[in-house]
C-alpha cells in the first residue's frame, strides 16, 4: 500500500523490525507467528498485522512493544500469548474523549486506550486512570491498570477543603485573587 500511496507507516515498520528478532519456526499444532504488539494489533517481521482481541489485550494489560506469539491452529483458531513483556512504567491521568476515541491525558500527552478497558472498568470521562506505558520508548497507546472514579477524587478534594470553600449547595466555589 505504501508503494501505491507514497505514505509510509513508520510505527508499523518499527514494530516489524523488532519482530524480526523473534524466530518464526514451524509448529506441530498449526502455524506460529511471532511479532510485536502495537497497542491494538500484533505486527510480524514482514509488517503483516494480526488483530488482537481487545478483551484479551485489556485483560492481559498488553503494552505497546510487548513481544507476542500467535498460534494459528489447523482449525483456523487464533491463540495469542505474550512472550516478551517490554519494561514498563505507570502514569496517572484523566480520561478524555477526543475524535471519538477514549484517551488518557497524562504528562502533557494523550494516550489512546482500548474501549474494552474503558467499558470493563466502567470508566467515565473525567475519571483518574492509571495506565501502563513502555519504559524506554514513545507510545501512542496505554494499557489501563486502574480507574479512580471522578466522584471519589472530588470527594477527597472536598474532604480536604474548609467549609467556607463550599457554596450553599455543597459545590466547590472558586476563589479569586488569593
Amino acid at each position: 500500500m505504501g508503494e501505491m500511496t507514497g505514505v509510509q507507516d513508520v510505527s508499523r515498520h518499527k514494530f516489524a523490525s523488532r519482530a524480526s528478532d523473534f524466530g518464526n519456526g514451524p509448529s506441530a499444532a498449526g502455524r506460529i507467528v511471532e511479532g510485536i504488539f502495537d497497542g491494538q494489533n500484533m505486527v510480524d517481521s514482514q509488517g503483516q498485522t494480526y488483530p488482537v482481541p481487545a478483551n484479551y489485550a485489556s485483560k492481559s494489560k498488553l503494552v505497546e512493544g510487548d513481544g507476542m506469539k500467535l498460534t494459528i491452529t489447523d482449525e483456523g483458531k487464533f491463540i495469542y500469548k505474550q512472550i516478551a513483556p517490554i519494561d514498563r512504567r505507570t502514569v496517572v491521568g484523566a480520561l478524555i474523549q477526543e475524535d471519538g476515541q477514549y484517551k488518557v491525558l497524562a504528562e502533557g500527552k494523550s494516550y489512546r486506550v482500548l474501549l474494552a478497558s474503558v467499558t470493563f472498568y466502567r470508566a467515565e470521562v473525567g475519571d483518574q486512570v492509571t495506565i501502563i506505558l513502555p519504559k524506554n520508548m514513545d507510545a501512542k497507546w496505554g494499557a489501563v491498570e486502574a480507574v479512580i472514579p471522578k466522584h471519589l477524587t472530588d470527594a477527597t478534594v472536598k474532604d480536604r477543603m474548609s467549609p467556607h470553600d463550599l457554596g450553599s449547595d455543597g459545590e466547590m466555589m472558586p476563589t479569586v485573587g488569593e
